[in-house]
């Protein structure tokens, strides 16, 4: 790999507003590297303190909110440089940091990295430049942190893998469909299609592929004309608010007929 040309200020300021990218220096103080989570008791420590804050009632539903948070931090900046931007952020243990800031029944936390230099690729070497950027988020950074929460709550792999997985899909469902330029999108597409299709399991650290596995087919709600991707697994946010909310792709919400 090679250093790239540096994020424009555009891009800095989508990927630091609305996927909330930061460099280390300006991490919030409720944050911890992301190394440190590897260790049962800090992360049993952090998930029995974070609970009450969230209003969860299990160390078990802690862990799968705080990683469906950090699955849209870590994939959000990671992917959309990488399939937008064409460019690497190096997303491991050891540049990476966790944030669980939570205010006024909110997640406010960020994504700092201790480095946030994009990486670029030689000529011909882009499906190279891409298995790393991949294989470090997933494989590298989550795979040992969702092994710690599943070690520590019991929280099953399963619903870690696919509120990992739900992240992946509605960035590149939604938040990257409002890409025009046409290139932009061709290159985005084919990424999405390599990741749900061809990246290999090895990637994530698994015998599976998680975001193949969990794209489930959308399921068509007549009376309200739309259709919808429901998930698998349940994540229990709704066991974490009040008044009682579901996510719009709960399981619990699917018709019965469509079970």
């Amino acid at each position: 790999m090679s250093v790239a040309q540096a994020f424009s200020e555009s891009e800095w300021a989508l990927l630091s507003g609305a996927l909330q990218l930061r460099q280390s220096n300006a991490r919030d103080p409720r944050s911890l590297p992301a190394r440190a989570l590897l260790d049962d008791q800090v992360c049993e420590q952090l998930l029995a303190a974070l609970g009450p804050i969230i209003g969860s009632p299990t160390v078990a539903i802690t862990a799968s909110l705080l990683a469906k948070r950090f699955s849209f931090l870590s994939t959000g900046a990671c992917l959309y440089a990488m399939s937008v931007y064409d460019k690497g952020l190096i997303l491991s243990l050891d540049n990476s940091v966790v944030e669980y800031a939570h205010d006024d029944g909110l997640w406010t936390s960020s994504m700092p990295l201790v480095d946030v230099t994009p990486v670029g690729y030689e000529p011909g070497k882009r499906e190279a430049w891409r298995d790393i950027i991949v294989a470090t988020l997933f494989r590298d950074l989550l795979q040992p942190l969702w092994e710690t929460f599943n070690r520590v709550t019991g929280i099953s792999r399963r619903i870690l893998w696919e509120n990992t997985a739900v992240r992946v899909y509605s960035l590149y469902d939604k938040r990257m469909d409002k890409v025009e330029d046409p290139l932009v999108r061709q290159r985005y597409e084919a990424d999405f299609d390599w990741l749900l299709n061809q990246a290999d399991p090895t990637l994530f650290g698994l015998s599976y592929n998680p975001l193949k596995h969990f794209r489930r087919p959308p399921t068509v709600l007549e009376t309200e004309g739309k259709s919808i991707r429901f998930r698998r697994t349940c994540c229990f946010y709704y066991d974490a608010s009040n008044p009682v909310e579901y996510c719009s792709t709960c399981p619990l919400l699917r018709p019965r007929k469509c079970r």
